[in-house]
């Protein structure tokens, strides 16, 4: 695995944050809605830049935070894709600037965290296997749908010219092949 982008805080290695902010990088943090308008939340954490991947989640706006809204419904027919570049260089530029982004959508599971995978790989040059493994660790509920995975392989490739994850067939239906150690839990459910 390549180095980690960030070390963490102290907090998040032995209590990573699903109900608040989940520390990626030193500037990239993901959420939930609910935890992206927590003004204290936000400013404790020197939130500059909050990016609402959702539809249906609206954001209260708070002084000195830029805001920028990424449509996008947490279905695999989304077109995801179309903002990997866009918004990985947005969070680009505002770690240049000294800022911190937020990247949150309803849960802070599938598409928050599908745009922060695309971003570590191109920024961090992680693999997408690594970009998963580091960014779980942070935030253990991440699960992109099975759509993004399929676009995130599509932009590891268009990237790296290889790919680290596979989508394949299961008991399931077509699942990322990291996920194939979890079918015997999934089908107990």
């Amino acid at each position: 695995m390549t180095t980690p982008p960030c070390s963490l805080p102290s907090q998040a290695v032995w209590q990573p944050s699903i109900h608040g902010l989940s520390q990626i990088t030193s500037s990239l943090y993901i959420s939930s809605g609910v935890a992206a308008n927590d003004k204290l939340m936000l400013s404790s954490n020197h939130i500059t830049t909050v990016i609402n991947v959702s539809v249906e989640v609206v954001n209260t706006f708070f002084e000195d935070i830029q805001y920028v809204q990424v449509p996008v419904v947490d279905a695999p027919n989304s077109r995801l894709y179309d903002f990997f570049d866009p918004i990985a260089d947005h969070i680009h530029s505002v770690e240049m600037k000294q800022g911190r982004t937020l990247l949150h959508c309803a849960a802070g599971v599938s598409r928050s965290a599908a745009l922060c995978l695309a971003y570590l790989m191109k920024y961090h040059s992680m693999s997408l296997l690594d970009a998963h493994t580091w960014t779980k660790s942070c935030r253990p509920i991440i699960r992109p749908n099975n759509g993004f995975w399929e676009q995130l392989i599509h932009y590891e490739f268009k990237l790296f010219s290889k790919n680290t994850v596979h989508m394949i067939d299961s008991p399931m239906g077509v699942i990322p092949d990291i996920y194939e150690k979890d079918i015997p839990f999934m089908m107990t459910v």
